[in-house]
Order: C-alpha cells, then structure tokens, then sequence
C-alpha cells in the first residue's frame, strides 16, 4: 500500500489497517494459526549499505485451539504466548502491530471527487459507507486511502475503502494489552504481506537494471500457511487479485507425526532441517511438492480466467513451508515459471542478538510480521 495522511483511527488513537500511519519503529507481531512471529526492525543511516537492521526476531509456538478459523479463541493464552516471546527477545518496545485476516475484511475501490480535503473525504464516506458496508456502521472499524485518479476521469480519485467487524479488532487490541503491549496498528495481512514484498522486489529491481525494471511486473506470491495456501497477485507492486485454498503444511506435518512416531515439534524440526527418516524425501514430501505444485497451478489458472492478465513473471514463495529445501526448484519446473523463496532479510544487517541461521530458516514464513515492522518507517 501507498500510505497518505487520510487516516481513520479509533477511540484509543491506533491506527487502523495501517493505511495512513507515520509512527515510531514497533514490533511487527503476526498471530497465525501456529505461532506468534515477532520481528522488530531499526532503519540505519542512509550512507550504510544495508537500509533495515532485524534489532529483534522470536517465535512461539501457540497452543492447540487458541485460534479457530483465524479468529482468536483463547485471548489469554494468545497474550501469555505473546508476553513470552516479547520478553525472550529483551526488546523494551511497547508500541506493536498486528493483522487481522484477509477472510475478515471488506475491501472496495470508491470514486470520489478529486477536490476535497481529507475532513471532507471523510465525512462523505462515513455518509455512505453503508453502501458498502453489509453491517451496522457502529460495528465496524473502517479506513480509507486515496489510490490515485479514477482512470479516463481526471476529476476523480479512486479511494480504497477497507472495514472489519470491530470484534476482529478488538480482540487483537485485547492480546496486545494483555501482553503488556500498546497497539499502535491494525493492518490486514494481505497489505502487510504486500508491503513485504514491495521490500524484496524493490531490492531485486536495484540489483539488475534500476530501480524501473520491476514496476510494471506480474508477481505470484504464494503463502503456505499451515491449513491454507494463498495466492497474492501483485502488479506494479500492488495486490490485484487474492485466492485462499484449502491446502497447507499442516498436511505434511500431520503425515510425518503419524508415519514416524513423532511430536508435533520434533516433527517440525525434522521438516525443516530436511532429516527426517529414510524414504522421507520420496514417499512423503516429494508427494506433498507435488500437491502444493498442483494447487498453485490450480490458482493460477483461475487468476488468468477471471482477470485479463494471462501470465506472471515470477513466484515468490512464503509461508514457513517455502523453506524446505528445493521447493522452489520444483516449483519452477512443474509450473514453467522462475520460482524463488521469499528471504526479507537478505540485505538487512543483524544485531548481535539475532542467530543468523535460525533467522534465514524462518524467513518466508516472517513476511506478514516484517511488513507490519515495516510500517513504523511509513
């Protein structure tokens, strides 16, 4: 996202969907199914080589049942899981920014005239958001970002539009402060995630012919989270499509729980150092690859049916999945396309707390949580 200064915040002054926030750094923390992924990042002086220094990273594997569907089930064993990684890092931030998912927002691009201030815009869609909105406007949390001019009409500009039911907010809000936390923004991880990756393209535009080279390109972004997958469509490093699939990680993790008597975190660690068991590599995660091929064929095919786009130009693979080893191969060969893994951190510099090897390891599945980082810097 492009962030303005139009801005709608709530009561307690946080920020909502980050669509117009100038704050101080914060900690980025992504509640996902599994875990919370915490990343705390500082900007470093202009004449430096790398722009972003990780000051802070930690995960913690969330209890069974502490999220349902996305949606946060057990506030207090959420926040005790939050307060643990908080305070393993030693980080004395407070200020922190979450996400809620995609599934719960509503999202709508609105023409309005081009002239009016920010108050004006305002006013004006608080009159008519109900148009767009199918619930009570006092049950919601909304926020709104000019996009740019409405196409084939100057006079006009094109206004996103974003609202969510006030109790998937409120529930972030409530794991934050029982952490000892202060929130400061409340984005969606479908913005957070394209801001992520804005990073990385950005980086990969600069490093092969300036800094135009990649503007205009098609990118596929393919999130493995651990029950869905999902297909982020990015052009001219704007999401322009967005598909969710019933298909995950947890698929290969429940296969090598059951296969090779194993707990559900030493099954974790065995998948991603990739020594797992003899005949792993065949019998199990070669047809995992193989399905996770299929179901992102699948997503592109209805990408290019129900848009008038006909090819992207790359993957980027995130989500914790992505980092096993040679899924990014595969996925180039079977779907005839440049696949790489999704690495945030490729050109940031580390602080001495930070173990560089268990950081690369997390990388793509750290996308959500360092393009909420990222918007202390906005």
């Amino acid at each position: 996202m492009r962030c303005t200064e139009t801005e709608r915040k709530s009561p307690n002054e946080m920020a909502m969907f980050g669509l117009g926030s100038k704050i101080k750094p914060l900690i980025g923390i992504d509640i996902s199914s599994t875990a919370i992924k915490l990343i705390e990042l500082s900007r470093l002086p202009v004449e430096t080589a790398a722009t972003f220094r990780v000051e802070h990273f930690a995960i913690e594997p969330l209890p069974p049942g502490a999220l349902v569907e996305k949606k946060i089930a057990d506030v207090d064993r959420v926040a005790t899981t939050i307060r643990k990684a908080v305070s393993g890092t030693g980080t004395r931030t407070k200020r922190a920014a979450v996400a809620v998912a995609g599934s719960a927002v509503i999202t709508k691009v609105i023409a309005m005239t081009g002239t009016l201030s920010d108050a004006e815009m305002e006013n004006q869609i608080q009159l008519e958001a109900d148009q767009y909105i199918p619930y009570p406007l006092e049950e919601v949390n909304l926020d709104f970002q000019v996009v740019g001019p409405t196409k084939g009409n100057p006079s006009m500009v094109d206004v996103l539009l974003v609202a969510s039911r006030q109790e998937n907010v409120e529930d972030r809000v409530a794991v934050l402060e029982a952490a000892g936390l202060t929130p400061a923004i409340c984005d969606v991880e479908a913005y957070a995630m394209e801001n992520a990756c804005s990073l990385i393209l950005s980086e990969d535009a600069e490093s092969e012919t300036g800094a135009q080279s990649g503007s205009a390109r098609t990118v596929a972004v393919v999130d493995v989270g651990s029950a869905t997958t999902t297909l982020h469509v990015l052009h001219g490093g704007q999401i322009v499509y967005t598909r969710e699939q019933n298909f995950g990680g947890q698929q290969l993790l429940d296969e090598v729980q059951r296969r090779y008597a194993l707990t559900r975190d030493a099954a974790m660690q065995k998948i991603l150092d990739g020594d797992v068991a003899d005949g792993y590599e065949t019998d199990v995660l070669g047809p995992f690859k193989e399905a996770l091929a299929q179901q992102i064929g699948r997503a592109l095919q209805f990408f290019y049916s129900g848009t008038s786009f006909n090819r992207v130009d790359r993957i980027l693979l995130a989500g914790r999945p992505a980092s096993i080893p040679g899924i990014d191969t595969l996925m180039a060969e079977r779907l005839k396309l440049p696949a790489m893994v999704a690495n945030p951190f490729r050109r940031m510099s580390l602080s001495p707390s930070v173990k560089p090897q268990e950081l690369m390891r997390e990388a793509p599945g750290m996308m959500v949580a360092v393009g909420l980082a990222l918007r202390g810097f906005d």
